[in-house]
């Protein structure tokens, strides 16, 4: 274990919650999925923290019976660009779906993100459900466009990522010199689904390119995961299963020439502590009284702070979860988790006591992409 990257953490980000009832509960705000002072508040939370990155799910397509926070949320780009002004070194990850999102439009938005914090951004480039599809003017298409799609898209963003060099930007005030143009680079790309000749009007990021993830858990997913992203976010309902899913992304990695060990796993998780197991019950307790004819299930990662830390040692050095993603039910459970697990974390060596990197890219240990038109 002493050479292993030492374990990653994220914040999903929701407002509400990821339930119908959290909104109805004392400590939350009725309207924190579109209350900027609640998200700062949580950023500032996960960065105090140390938490790797803060992460952002998003949706497209509502009906009245989504959970309340689906209802009424913040687009992605836009909330973490405001929470990139609170924030000096928590990463911000936005996502887009590739099934209707424009690749120019989403590579300008993530680097400009990424530009305006200084190295910190990154894109979760999912796919979409029809009614998403819909709502951006592609019910044409079909779910076995979506992955096709999603590859191009890709291809596109990484392309568009390095259209400058490191140094085309000479920016010479004596000698008149702005930038060498040999170091530009167009993509004049052509695909199925898009047409992009490029290059980018921004220059190269800090990080090489902004952090690139995608979400979900099928072979078409693992297949693009592994050609072009850094990472991926997927559930798992015990190590035995996480086991399954990891085993096989990895392999598909390697085959694809690239190191298993710069891939980052993240597994997402509702996490509810307390200090005692008593003291998490009674905050299960809350919630499921906050609606008694709805029931939620108990998270995998329930009770005291010392079995939960337990739990996560366990996933990590299972070796199969590179990143944890806690995401919230009850009120206080992002910070109780900051304020009651992670020291245990940090005492026993699995999770880093101060950032070791300005950018997200150095914070998770991934290393730095070279411009594919300089090596």
């Amino acid at each position: 274990m002493d050479n292993r990257k030492k374990l990653k953490i994220g914040a999903i980000i929701e407002g509400v919650g990821y339930n119908h009832m959290g909104w109805r509960h004392p400590d939350m705000p009725a309207d924190a999925s579109e209350n900027i002072d609640y998200y700062v508040k949580q950023a500032k939370i996960a960065e105090k923290a140390k938490f790797d990155t803060l992460f952002l799910i998003d949706v497209s397509h509502v009906g009245p019976g989504n959970i309340p926070h689906y209802l009424s949320m913040f687009e992605g780009v836009s909330i973490m660009s405001a929470l990139s002004m609170v924030t000096k070194n928590i990463g911000l990850s936005a996502t887009i779906a590739a099934s209707y999102g424009d690749p120019f439009s989403a590579a300008r938005q993530i680097l400009s993100l990424d530009k305006i914090s200084k190295g910190r951004a990154s894109l979760n480039a999912i796919t979409s459900n029809p009614g998403g599809m819909v709502n951006y003017s592609r019910g044409h298409l079909t779910k076995a466009d979506q992955y096709p799609m999603q590859k191009e898209f890709m291809e596109i963003l990484l392309g568009l990522w390095d259209s400058y060099e490191d140094d085309a930007f000479i920016r010479d005030k004596a000698n008149g010199i702005y930038l060498n143009p040999q170091k530009m680079h167009p993509i004049n790309y052509r695909g199925n689904y898009f047409s992009v000749d490029g290059p980018l009007n921004l220059s190269r990021s800090i990080q090489g390119r902004p952090v690139l993830f995608t979400a979900g858990m099928s072979d078409n997913f693992m297949n693009n995961a592994a050609k072009y992203t850094d990472g991926v976010f997927t559930f798992a309902q015990s190590v035995d299963h996480l086991k399954e899913i990891v085993t096989k992304i990895k392999k598909k990695v390697a085959l694809e020439g690239r190191s298993p060990e710069d891939f980052i796993v993240a597994v997402s998780q509702q996490v509810l502590v307390g200090r005692t197991e008593k003291e998490a019950e009674e905050k299960f307790r809350e919630m499921e009284n906050l609606i008694p004819q709805y029931r939620i299930q108990k998270p995998l990662f329930f009770g005291s702070a010392e079995k939960v830390a337990d739990q996560i040692q366990e996933w990590y050095e299972a070796g199969f979860m590179d990143m944890l993603l806690v995401q919230q039910e009850h009120p206080t459970a992002l910070e109780d988790f900051a304020d009651l697990v992670v020291p245990i974390l940090q005492d026993r060596g699995i999770f880093r006591t101060e950032y070791e990197s300005n950018t997200l890219r150095g914070n998770l240990e991934l290393p730095y992409p070279q411009n594919r038109y300089s090596i």
